[in-house]
């Protein structure tokens, strides 16, 4: 089994959902669609489904043309965030109806629900009905449902954002390997960094209907290959400051304004022109780690204390950046706070930040 979309757009009473996008997934292959709220990952999905058509572009499986095709006549199960369950039927004729449908034996349709069941932590609920559970377990049922039908192309929109903090976890870890000897083409759609970071497996990064970068989930999230593609990759935000190259250097802007020697980094940037310069709250350090560190001096606007972590908030070259260190950490709100940069870890960018970020 092969997806593949080419030059996809979707364009709704003028408003623009998906442009110009195209993707290739391979058999067996873990995608995730990351971006925020409105970056266009519902859209991709209903239009991979097929329960949309597109504006423009083709849909292709194993190499022929479905872009007609009906989500009826595709293999394809679809979960979503708001979970959609059968009330009048018990959770194990809500997680066996797919089976049903497909013509599957009696026993092998009970092997089959009680063994996603058990994995999905839903087992001693068979007997009841959807509106009998929890939110989270109703959210299990229908995730249970799309599972257990090992269909071709499995589309995952946000599944677990209803779940509690321990199974989403778990989940997060399982799901990947569910899939391995399926041959499934998983799509899982998320806005959270951190969950594409624990699922792996390959990424679409996508903001307001484009896709910003693609390519195994580490390397994105090591080298992204835009401004954009770094924001959306990054939680807590991005910290960013605009600078100038000059040779090996950037000088960065602001007052008190420091150098940081980038070492090749910025190739893509001409000499004396302006760049921006991005790195994560982890990035920006209490202490100094090795001599090539550079030294920014802020002042401390707002300290968040989760237990294990804190994260500092600081008004540093004109800039308002968070640091984000283990451990407990309370300077005082106003007071003057040394923090450190390691060049070799920063992301340089060709161009100015706009105003507005």
């Amino acid at each position: 089994m092969t997806l593949e979309l080419r030059s996809i757009s979707k364009t709704v009473d003028g408003d623009v959902h998906v442009s110009d996008v195209s993707l290739a997934c391979g058999a067996g292959s873990f995608n995730v669609l990351l971006g925020p709220t409105l970056a266009g990952k519902t859209s991709l999905l209903r239009l991979m489904a097929g329960l949309d058509q597109p504006s423009d572009g083709r849909v292709f499986m194993d190499g022929t043309d479905v872009t007609g095709r009906s989500v009826r006549k595709r293999d394809v199960a679809f979960v979503y965030q708001q979970f959609i369950n059968y009330p009048g039927f018990s959770v194990f004729d809500n997680i066996a109806s797919p089976l049903k449908v497909a013509g599957y034996k009696k026993d092998d349709i009970a092997a089959r629900v009680e063994k996603i069941a058990e994995l999905l932590a839903i087992g001693p609920y068979l007997a009841r009905k959807p509106l009998e559970l929890s939110g989270g377990q109703q959210q299990r049922v229908a995730l249970a449902r799309a599972l257990v039908r090992e269909a071709k192309l499995v589309l995952l929109d946000e599944p677990l954002a209803n779940l509690d903090y321990k199974l989403r976890e778990e989940l997060r870890a399982e799901l990947p390997k569910l899939f391995a000897d399926t041959g499934s083409i998983v799509v899982y759609a998320t806005s959270e960094p951190e969950e594409a970071l624990l699922l792996g497996g390959q990424v679409v990064v996508l903001h307001e209907g484009r896709v910003q970068q693609a390519g195994p989930t580490l390397d994105v999230y090591k080298q992204p290959a835009s401004l954009q593609a770094a924001r959306t990759f990054a939680d807590p935000p991005l910290n960013t400051v605009s600078g100038t190259k000059s040779g090996e250097q950037i000088r960065l802007a602001g007052e008190n304004s420091v150098a940081l020697r980038v070492n090749g980094k910025a190739t893509a940037v001409a000499d004396g022109r302006s760049c921006t310069i991005g790195f994560r709250p982890h990035q920006l350090r209490l202490e100094r780690g090795n001599a090539e560190d550079v030294e920014v001096k802020g002042r401390v606007t707002l300290t968040e204390i989760t237990g294990s972590e804190s994260f500092i908030h600081i008004d540093a070259l004109g800039e308002r950046w968070t640091a984000l260190a283990h451990g407990i950490h309370a300077p005082a709100i106003g007071s003057e706070i040394a923090l450190y940069l390691d060049p070799g870890e920063v992301f340089v960018f060709a161009g100015r930040e706009e105003a507005d970020g």
